[in-house]
């Protein structure tokens, strides 16, 4: 893709499963970036937008020529009731638009959706080294609260996690 036509966002549906997928498994297949060993299927990544959409959390796709290019999506922090007003966020990018603004374009628009429900805290991960997704949480005011060491194993190595943390709001 030489040049991006307008970025467009909008929310997800399952009908966007099969793009979602193809870009997500490209990480599972050839990075560290997520730990998932195996690709997932489309019917699962399915599931997998269904069940955010029910939750009433964005899953947000950029689209540029009319073809996802990109997601983000926020998803329950852990499971306790006391959690309730924290998400973790995710994001992935079709490799041939990173470093095009795209990552950027889309993760402030999550947080734009995340700002106006009951959040407070919104939580990313980022297996290490990922010199992008580092500039991006710094980029849009995340503050690094968590590095772990060797917490994950894949392709023969083993892989640090960093955390980052935005605030949304003074009290929950």
């Amino acid at each position: 893709m030489n040049s991006l036509t307008p970025l467009q966002l909008r929310r997800a549906g399952t009908e966007d499963a099969a793009r979602i997928a193809a870009i997500y498994n490209h990480y599972v297949a050839d990075t560290v970036i997520t730990f998932e060993l195996d690709p997932v299927p489309v019917e699962e990544m399915a599931a997998r937008v269904a069940e955010i959409n029910a939750q009433g959390l964005p899953w947000l796709v950029a689209e540029s020529d009319n073809a996802v290019v990109g997601y983000a999506y926020a998803s329950q922090w852990r499971a306790r009731a006391a959690y309730r007003h924290s998400v973790e966020s995710s994001i992935y990018l079709a490799p041939d638009v990173v470093g095009r603004g795209v990552g950027r374009a889309l993760y402030a628009g999550l947080i734009a959706e995340l700002r106006g429900l009951d959040v407070h805290a919104v939580i990313g991960g980022a297996a290490l080294p990922n010199p992008a997704s580092v500039a991006l949480h710094a980029a849009l005011g995340f503050e690094q609260v968590a590095h772990f060491r060797e917490t994950g194993y894949k392709f023969g190595q083993w892989v640090d996690v960093a955390y980052w943390q935005l605030l949304l709001r003074d009290s929950a």
